[in-house]
């Protein structure tokens, strides 16, 4: 039946799957899709949540401001929704976020500031993070949804990502989530303790990331990873850890797109190869479920550009993937 939508925050693509065939041979793998949502990924779901947090506590009045940092795509999402809404929004970005992504930010009228001082770890977002603190001084009406510590981060993919999996799929034996802010995972980690407890949940993540207390090193594709442990994360919610390097999430990547015809984001080509390297501890007959988070148009001129992969790594993308770092949990 055809449903009109009386306005572009309620268009919320939930329900898409992809079954990728030759991941993993004598089992299922299947691809949750997050890219047709509005704003192009996964965040817009994210940004819904944390708006309706500071609107529910009262924080957020009619025309207030809203300020949060970002890699790109939830800043994205968050024009999007403040558009929507009539809040201003002010996105703080650092020089790894896609040019395109702050082009999207702009048009949707937010103003975006970009840090250029490294943190103690590396990375921008503790420098972001301190910019915010500033800006917070500095007006006491000024609002941060604050992805990294709200529980409304989470609690929407609780509601919202978890539960379309658990409808969608039955009888997921493993689930592989890429772990940026961690609100995914840990959404996924409340519904599905509740609900499918036998599930098993792989956190997928970047070599460099601190998040799960590993030691810091440089990362230049946004999305996934941390220079600063997110408030919301805890290290031992997911079952199993896989360590993804950012040239073999590269050259994921770029096989993926060009076998199943869908370019694909560097999240899910993390997750994917995530599952390749997990592969001899997935018994045959298994369903494996891994979130896409978005679409790879917004990595052209990084993942799919061979002379920025050169010059950025001094390796090819065509070279063979390398063995993923697998942490155990349990």
């Amino acid at each position: 039946m055809t449903r009109i939508h009386r306005d572009a925050t309620e268009l919320v693509f939930d329900d898409v799957f992809l079954e990728l065939p030759d991941v993993l041979p004598g089992s299922r793998v299947i691809l949750k899709i997050e890219g047709l949502n509005p704003a192009g990924s996964i965040k817009f779901k994210t940004a819904l949540g944390l708006v309706d947090s500071v609107e529910r506590d009262g924080r957020l009045r009619p025309g207030g401001r809203i300020v949060e940092s970002s890699s790109g795509s939830l800043g994205v999402a968050l024009s999007l929704v403040c558009a929507q809404r009539g809040y201003r929004f002010t996105c703080v970005v650092d020089p790894v976020t896609n040019p395109q992504a702050i082009e999207h930010m702009r048009a949707m009228g937010a103003e975006v500031l970009t840090v250029r001082d490294r943190d103690e770890n590396g990375g921008f977002l503790a420098t972001r993070i301190r910019l915010i603190e500033r800006l917070l001084r500095e007006d006491p009406d000024l609002v941060w949804v604050n992805q990294y510590a709200n529980p409304a981060n989470p609690g929407v993919h609780a509601r919202l990502t978890a539960r379309s999996i658990l409808a969608a799929v039955p009888h997921v034996h493993y689930l592989f989530v890429g772990v940026g802010t961690a609100g995914t995972l840990m959404g996924c980690v409340e519904a599905f303790r509740r609900a499918s407890p036998a599930t098993r949940i792989i956190a997928a993540d970047s070599v460099g990331s601190v998040t799960f207390g590993q030691a810091p090193g440089p990362r230049h594709i946004p999305g996934l990873g941390t220079s600063r442990h997110p408030e919301i994360c805890d290290p031992t919610a997911p079952d199993d850890l896989v360590r993804i390097r950012e040239i073999d999430t590269i050259r994921e990547c770029r096989e993926l797109s060009r076998r199943i015809g869908l370019l694909v984001g560097g999240s899910t080509g993390t997750v994917v190869r995530a599952i390749r390297g997990y592969a001899e501890r997935i018994p045959p007959g298994s369903t494996v479920v891994a979130i896409s988070p978005d679409f790879g148009d917004r990595y052209l001129s990084t993942i799919y550009d061979s002379d920025w992969v050169e010059r950025t790594y001094g390796l090819s993308p065509a070279e063979p993937l390398s063995p993923s770092e697998t942490v155990m949990r349990s």
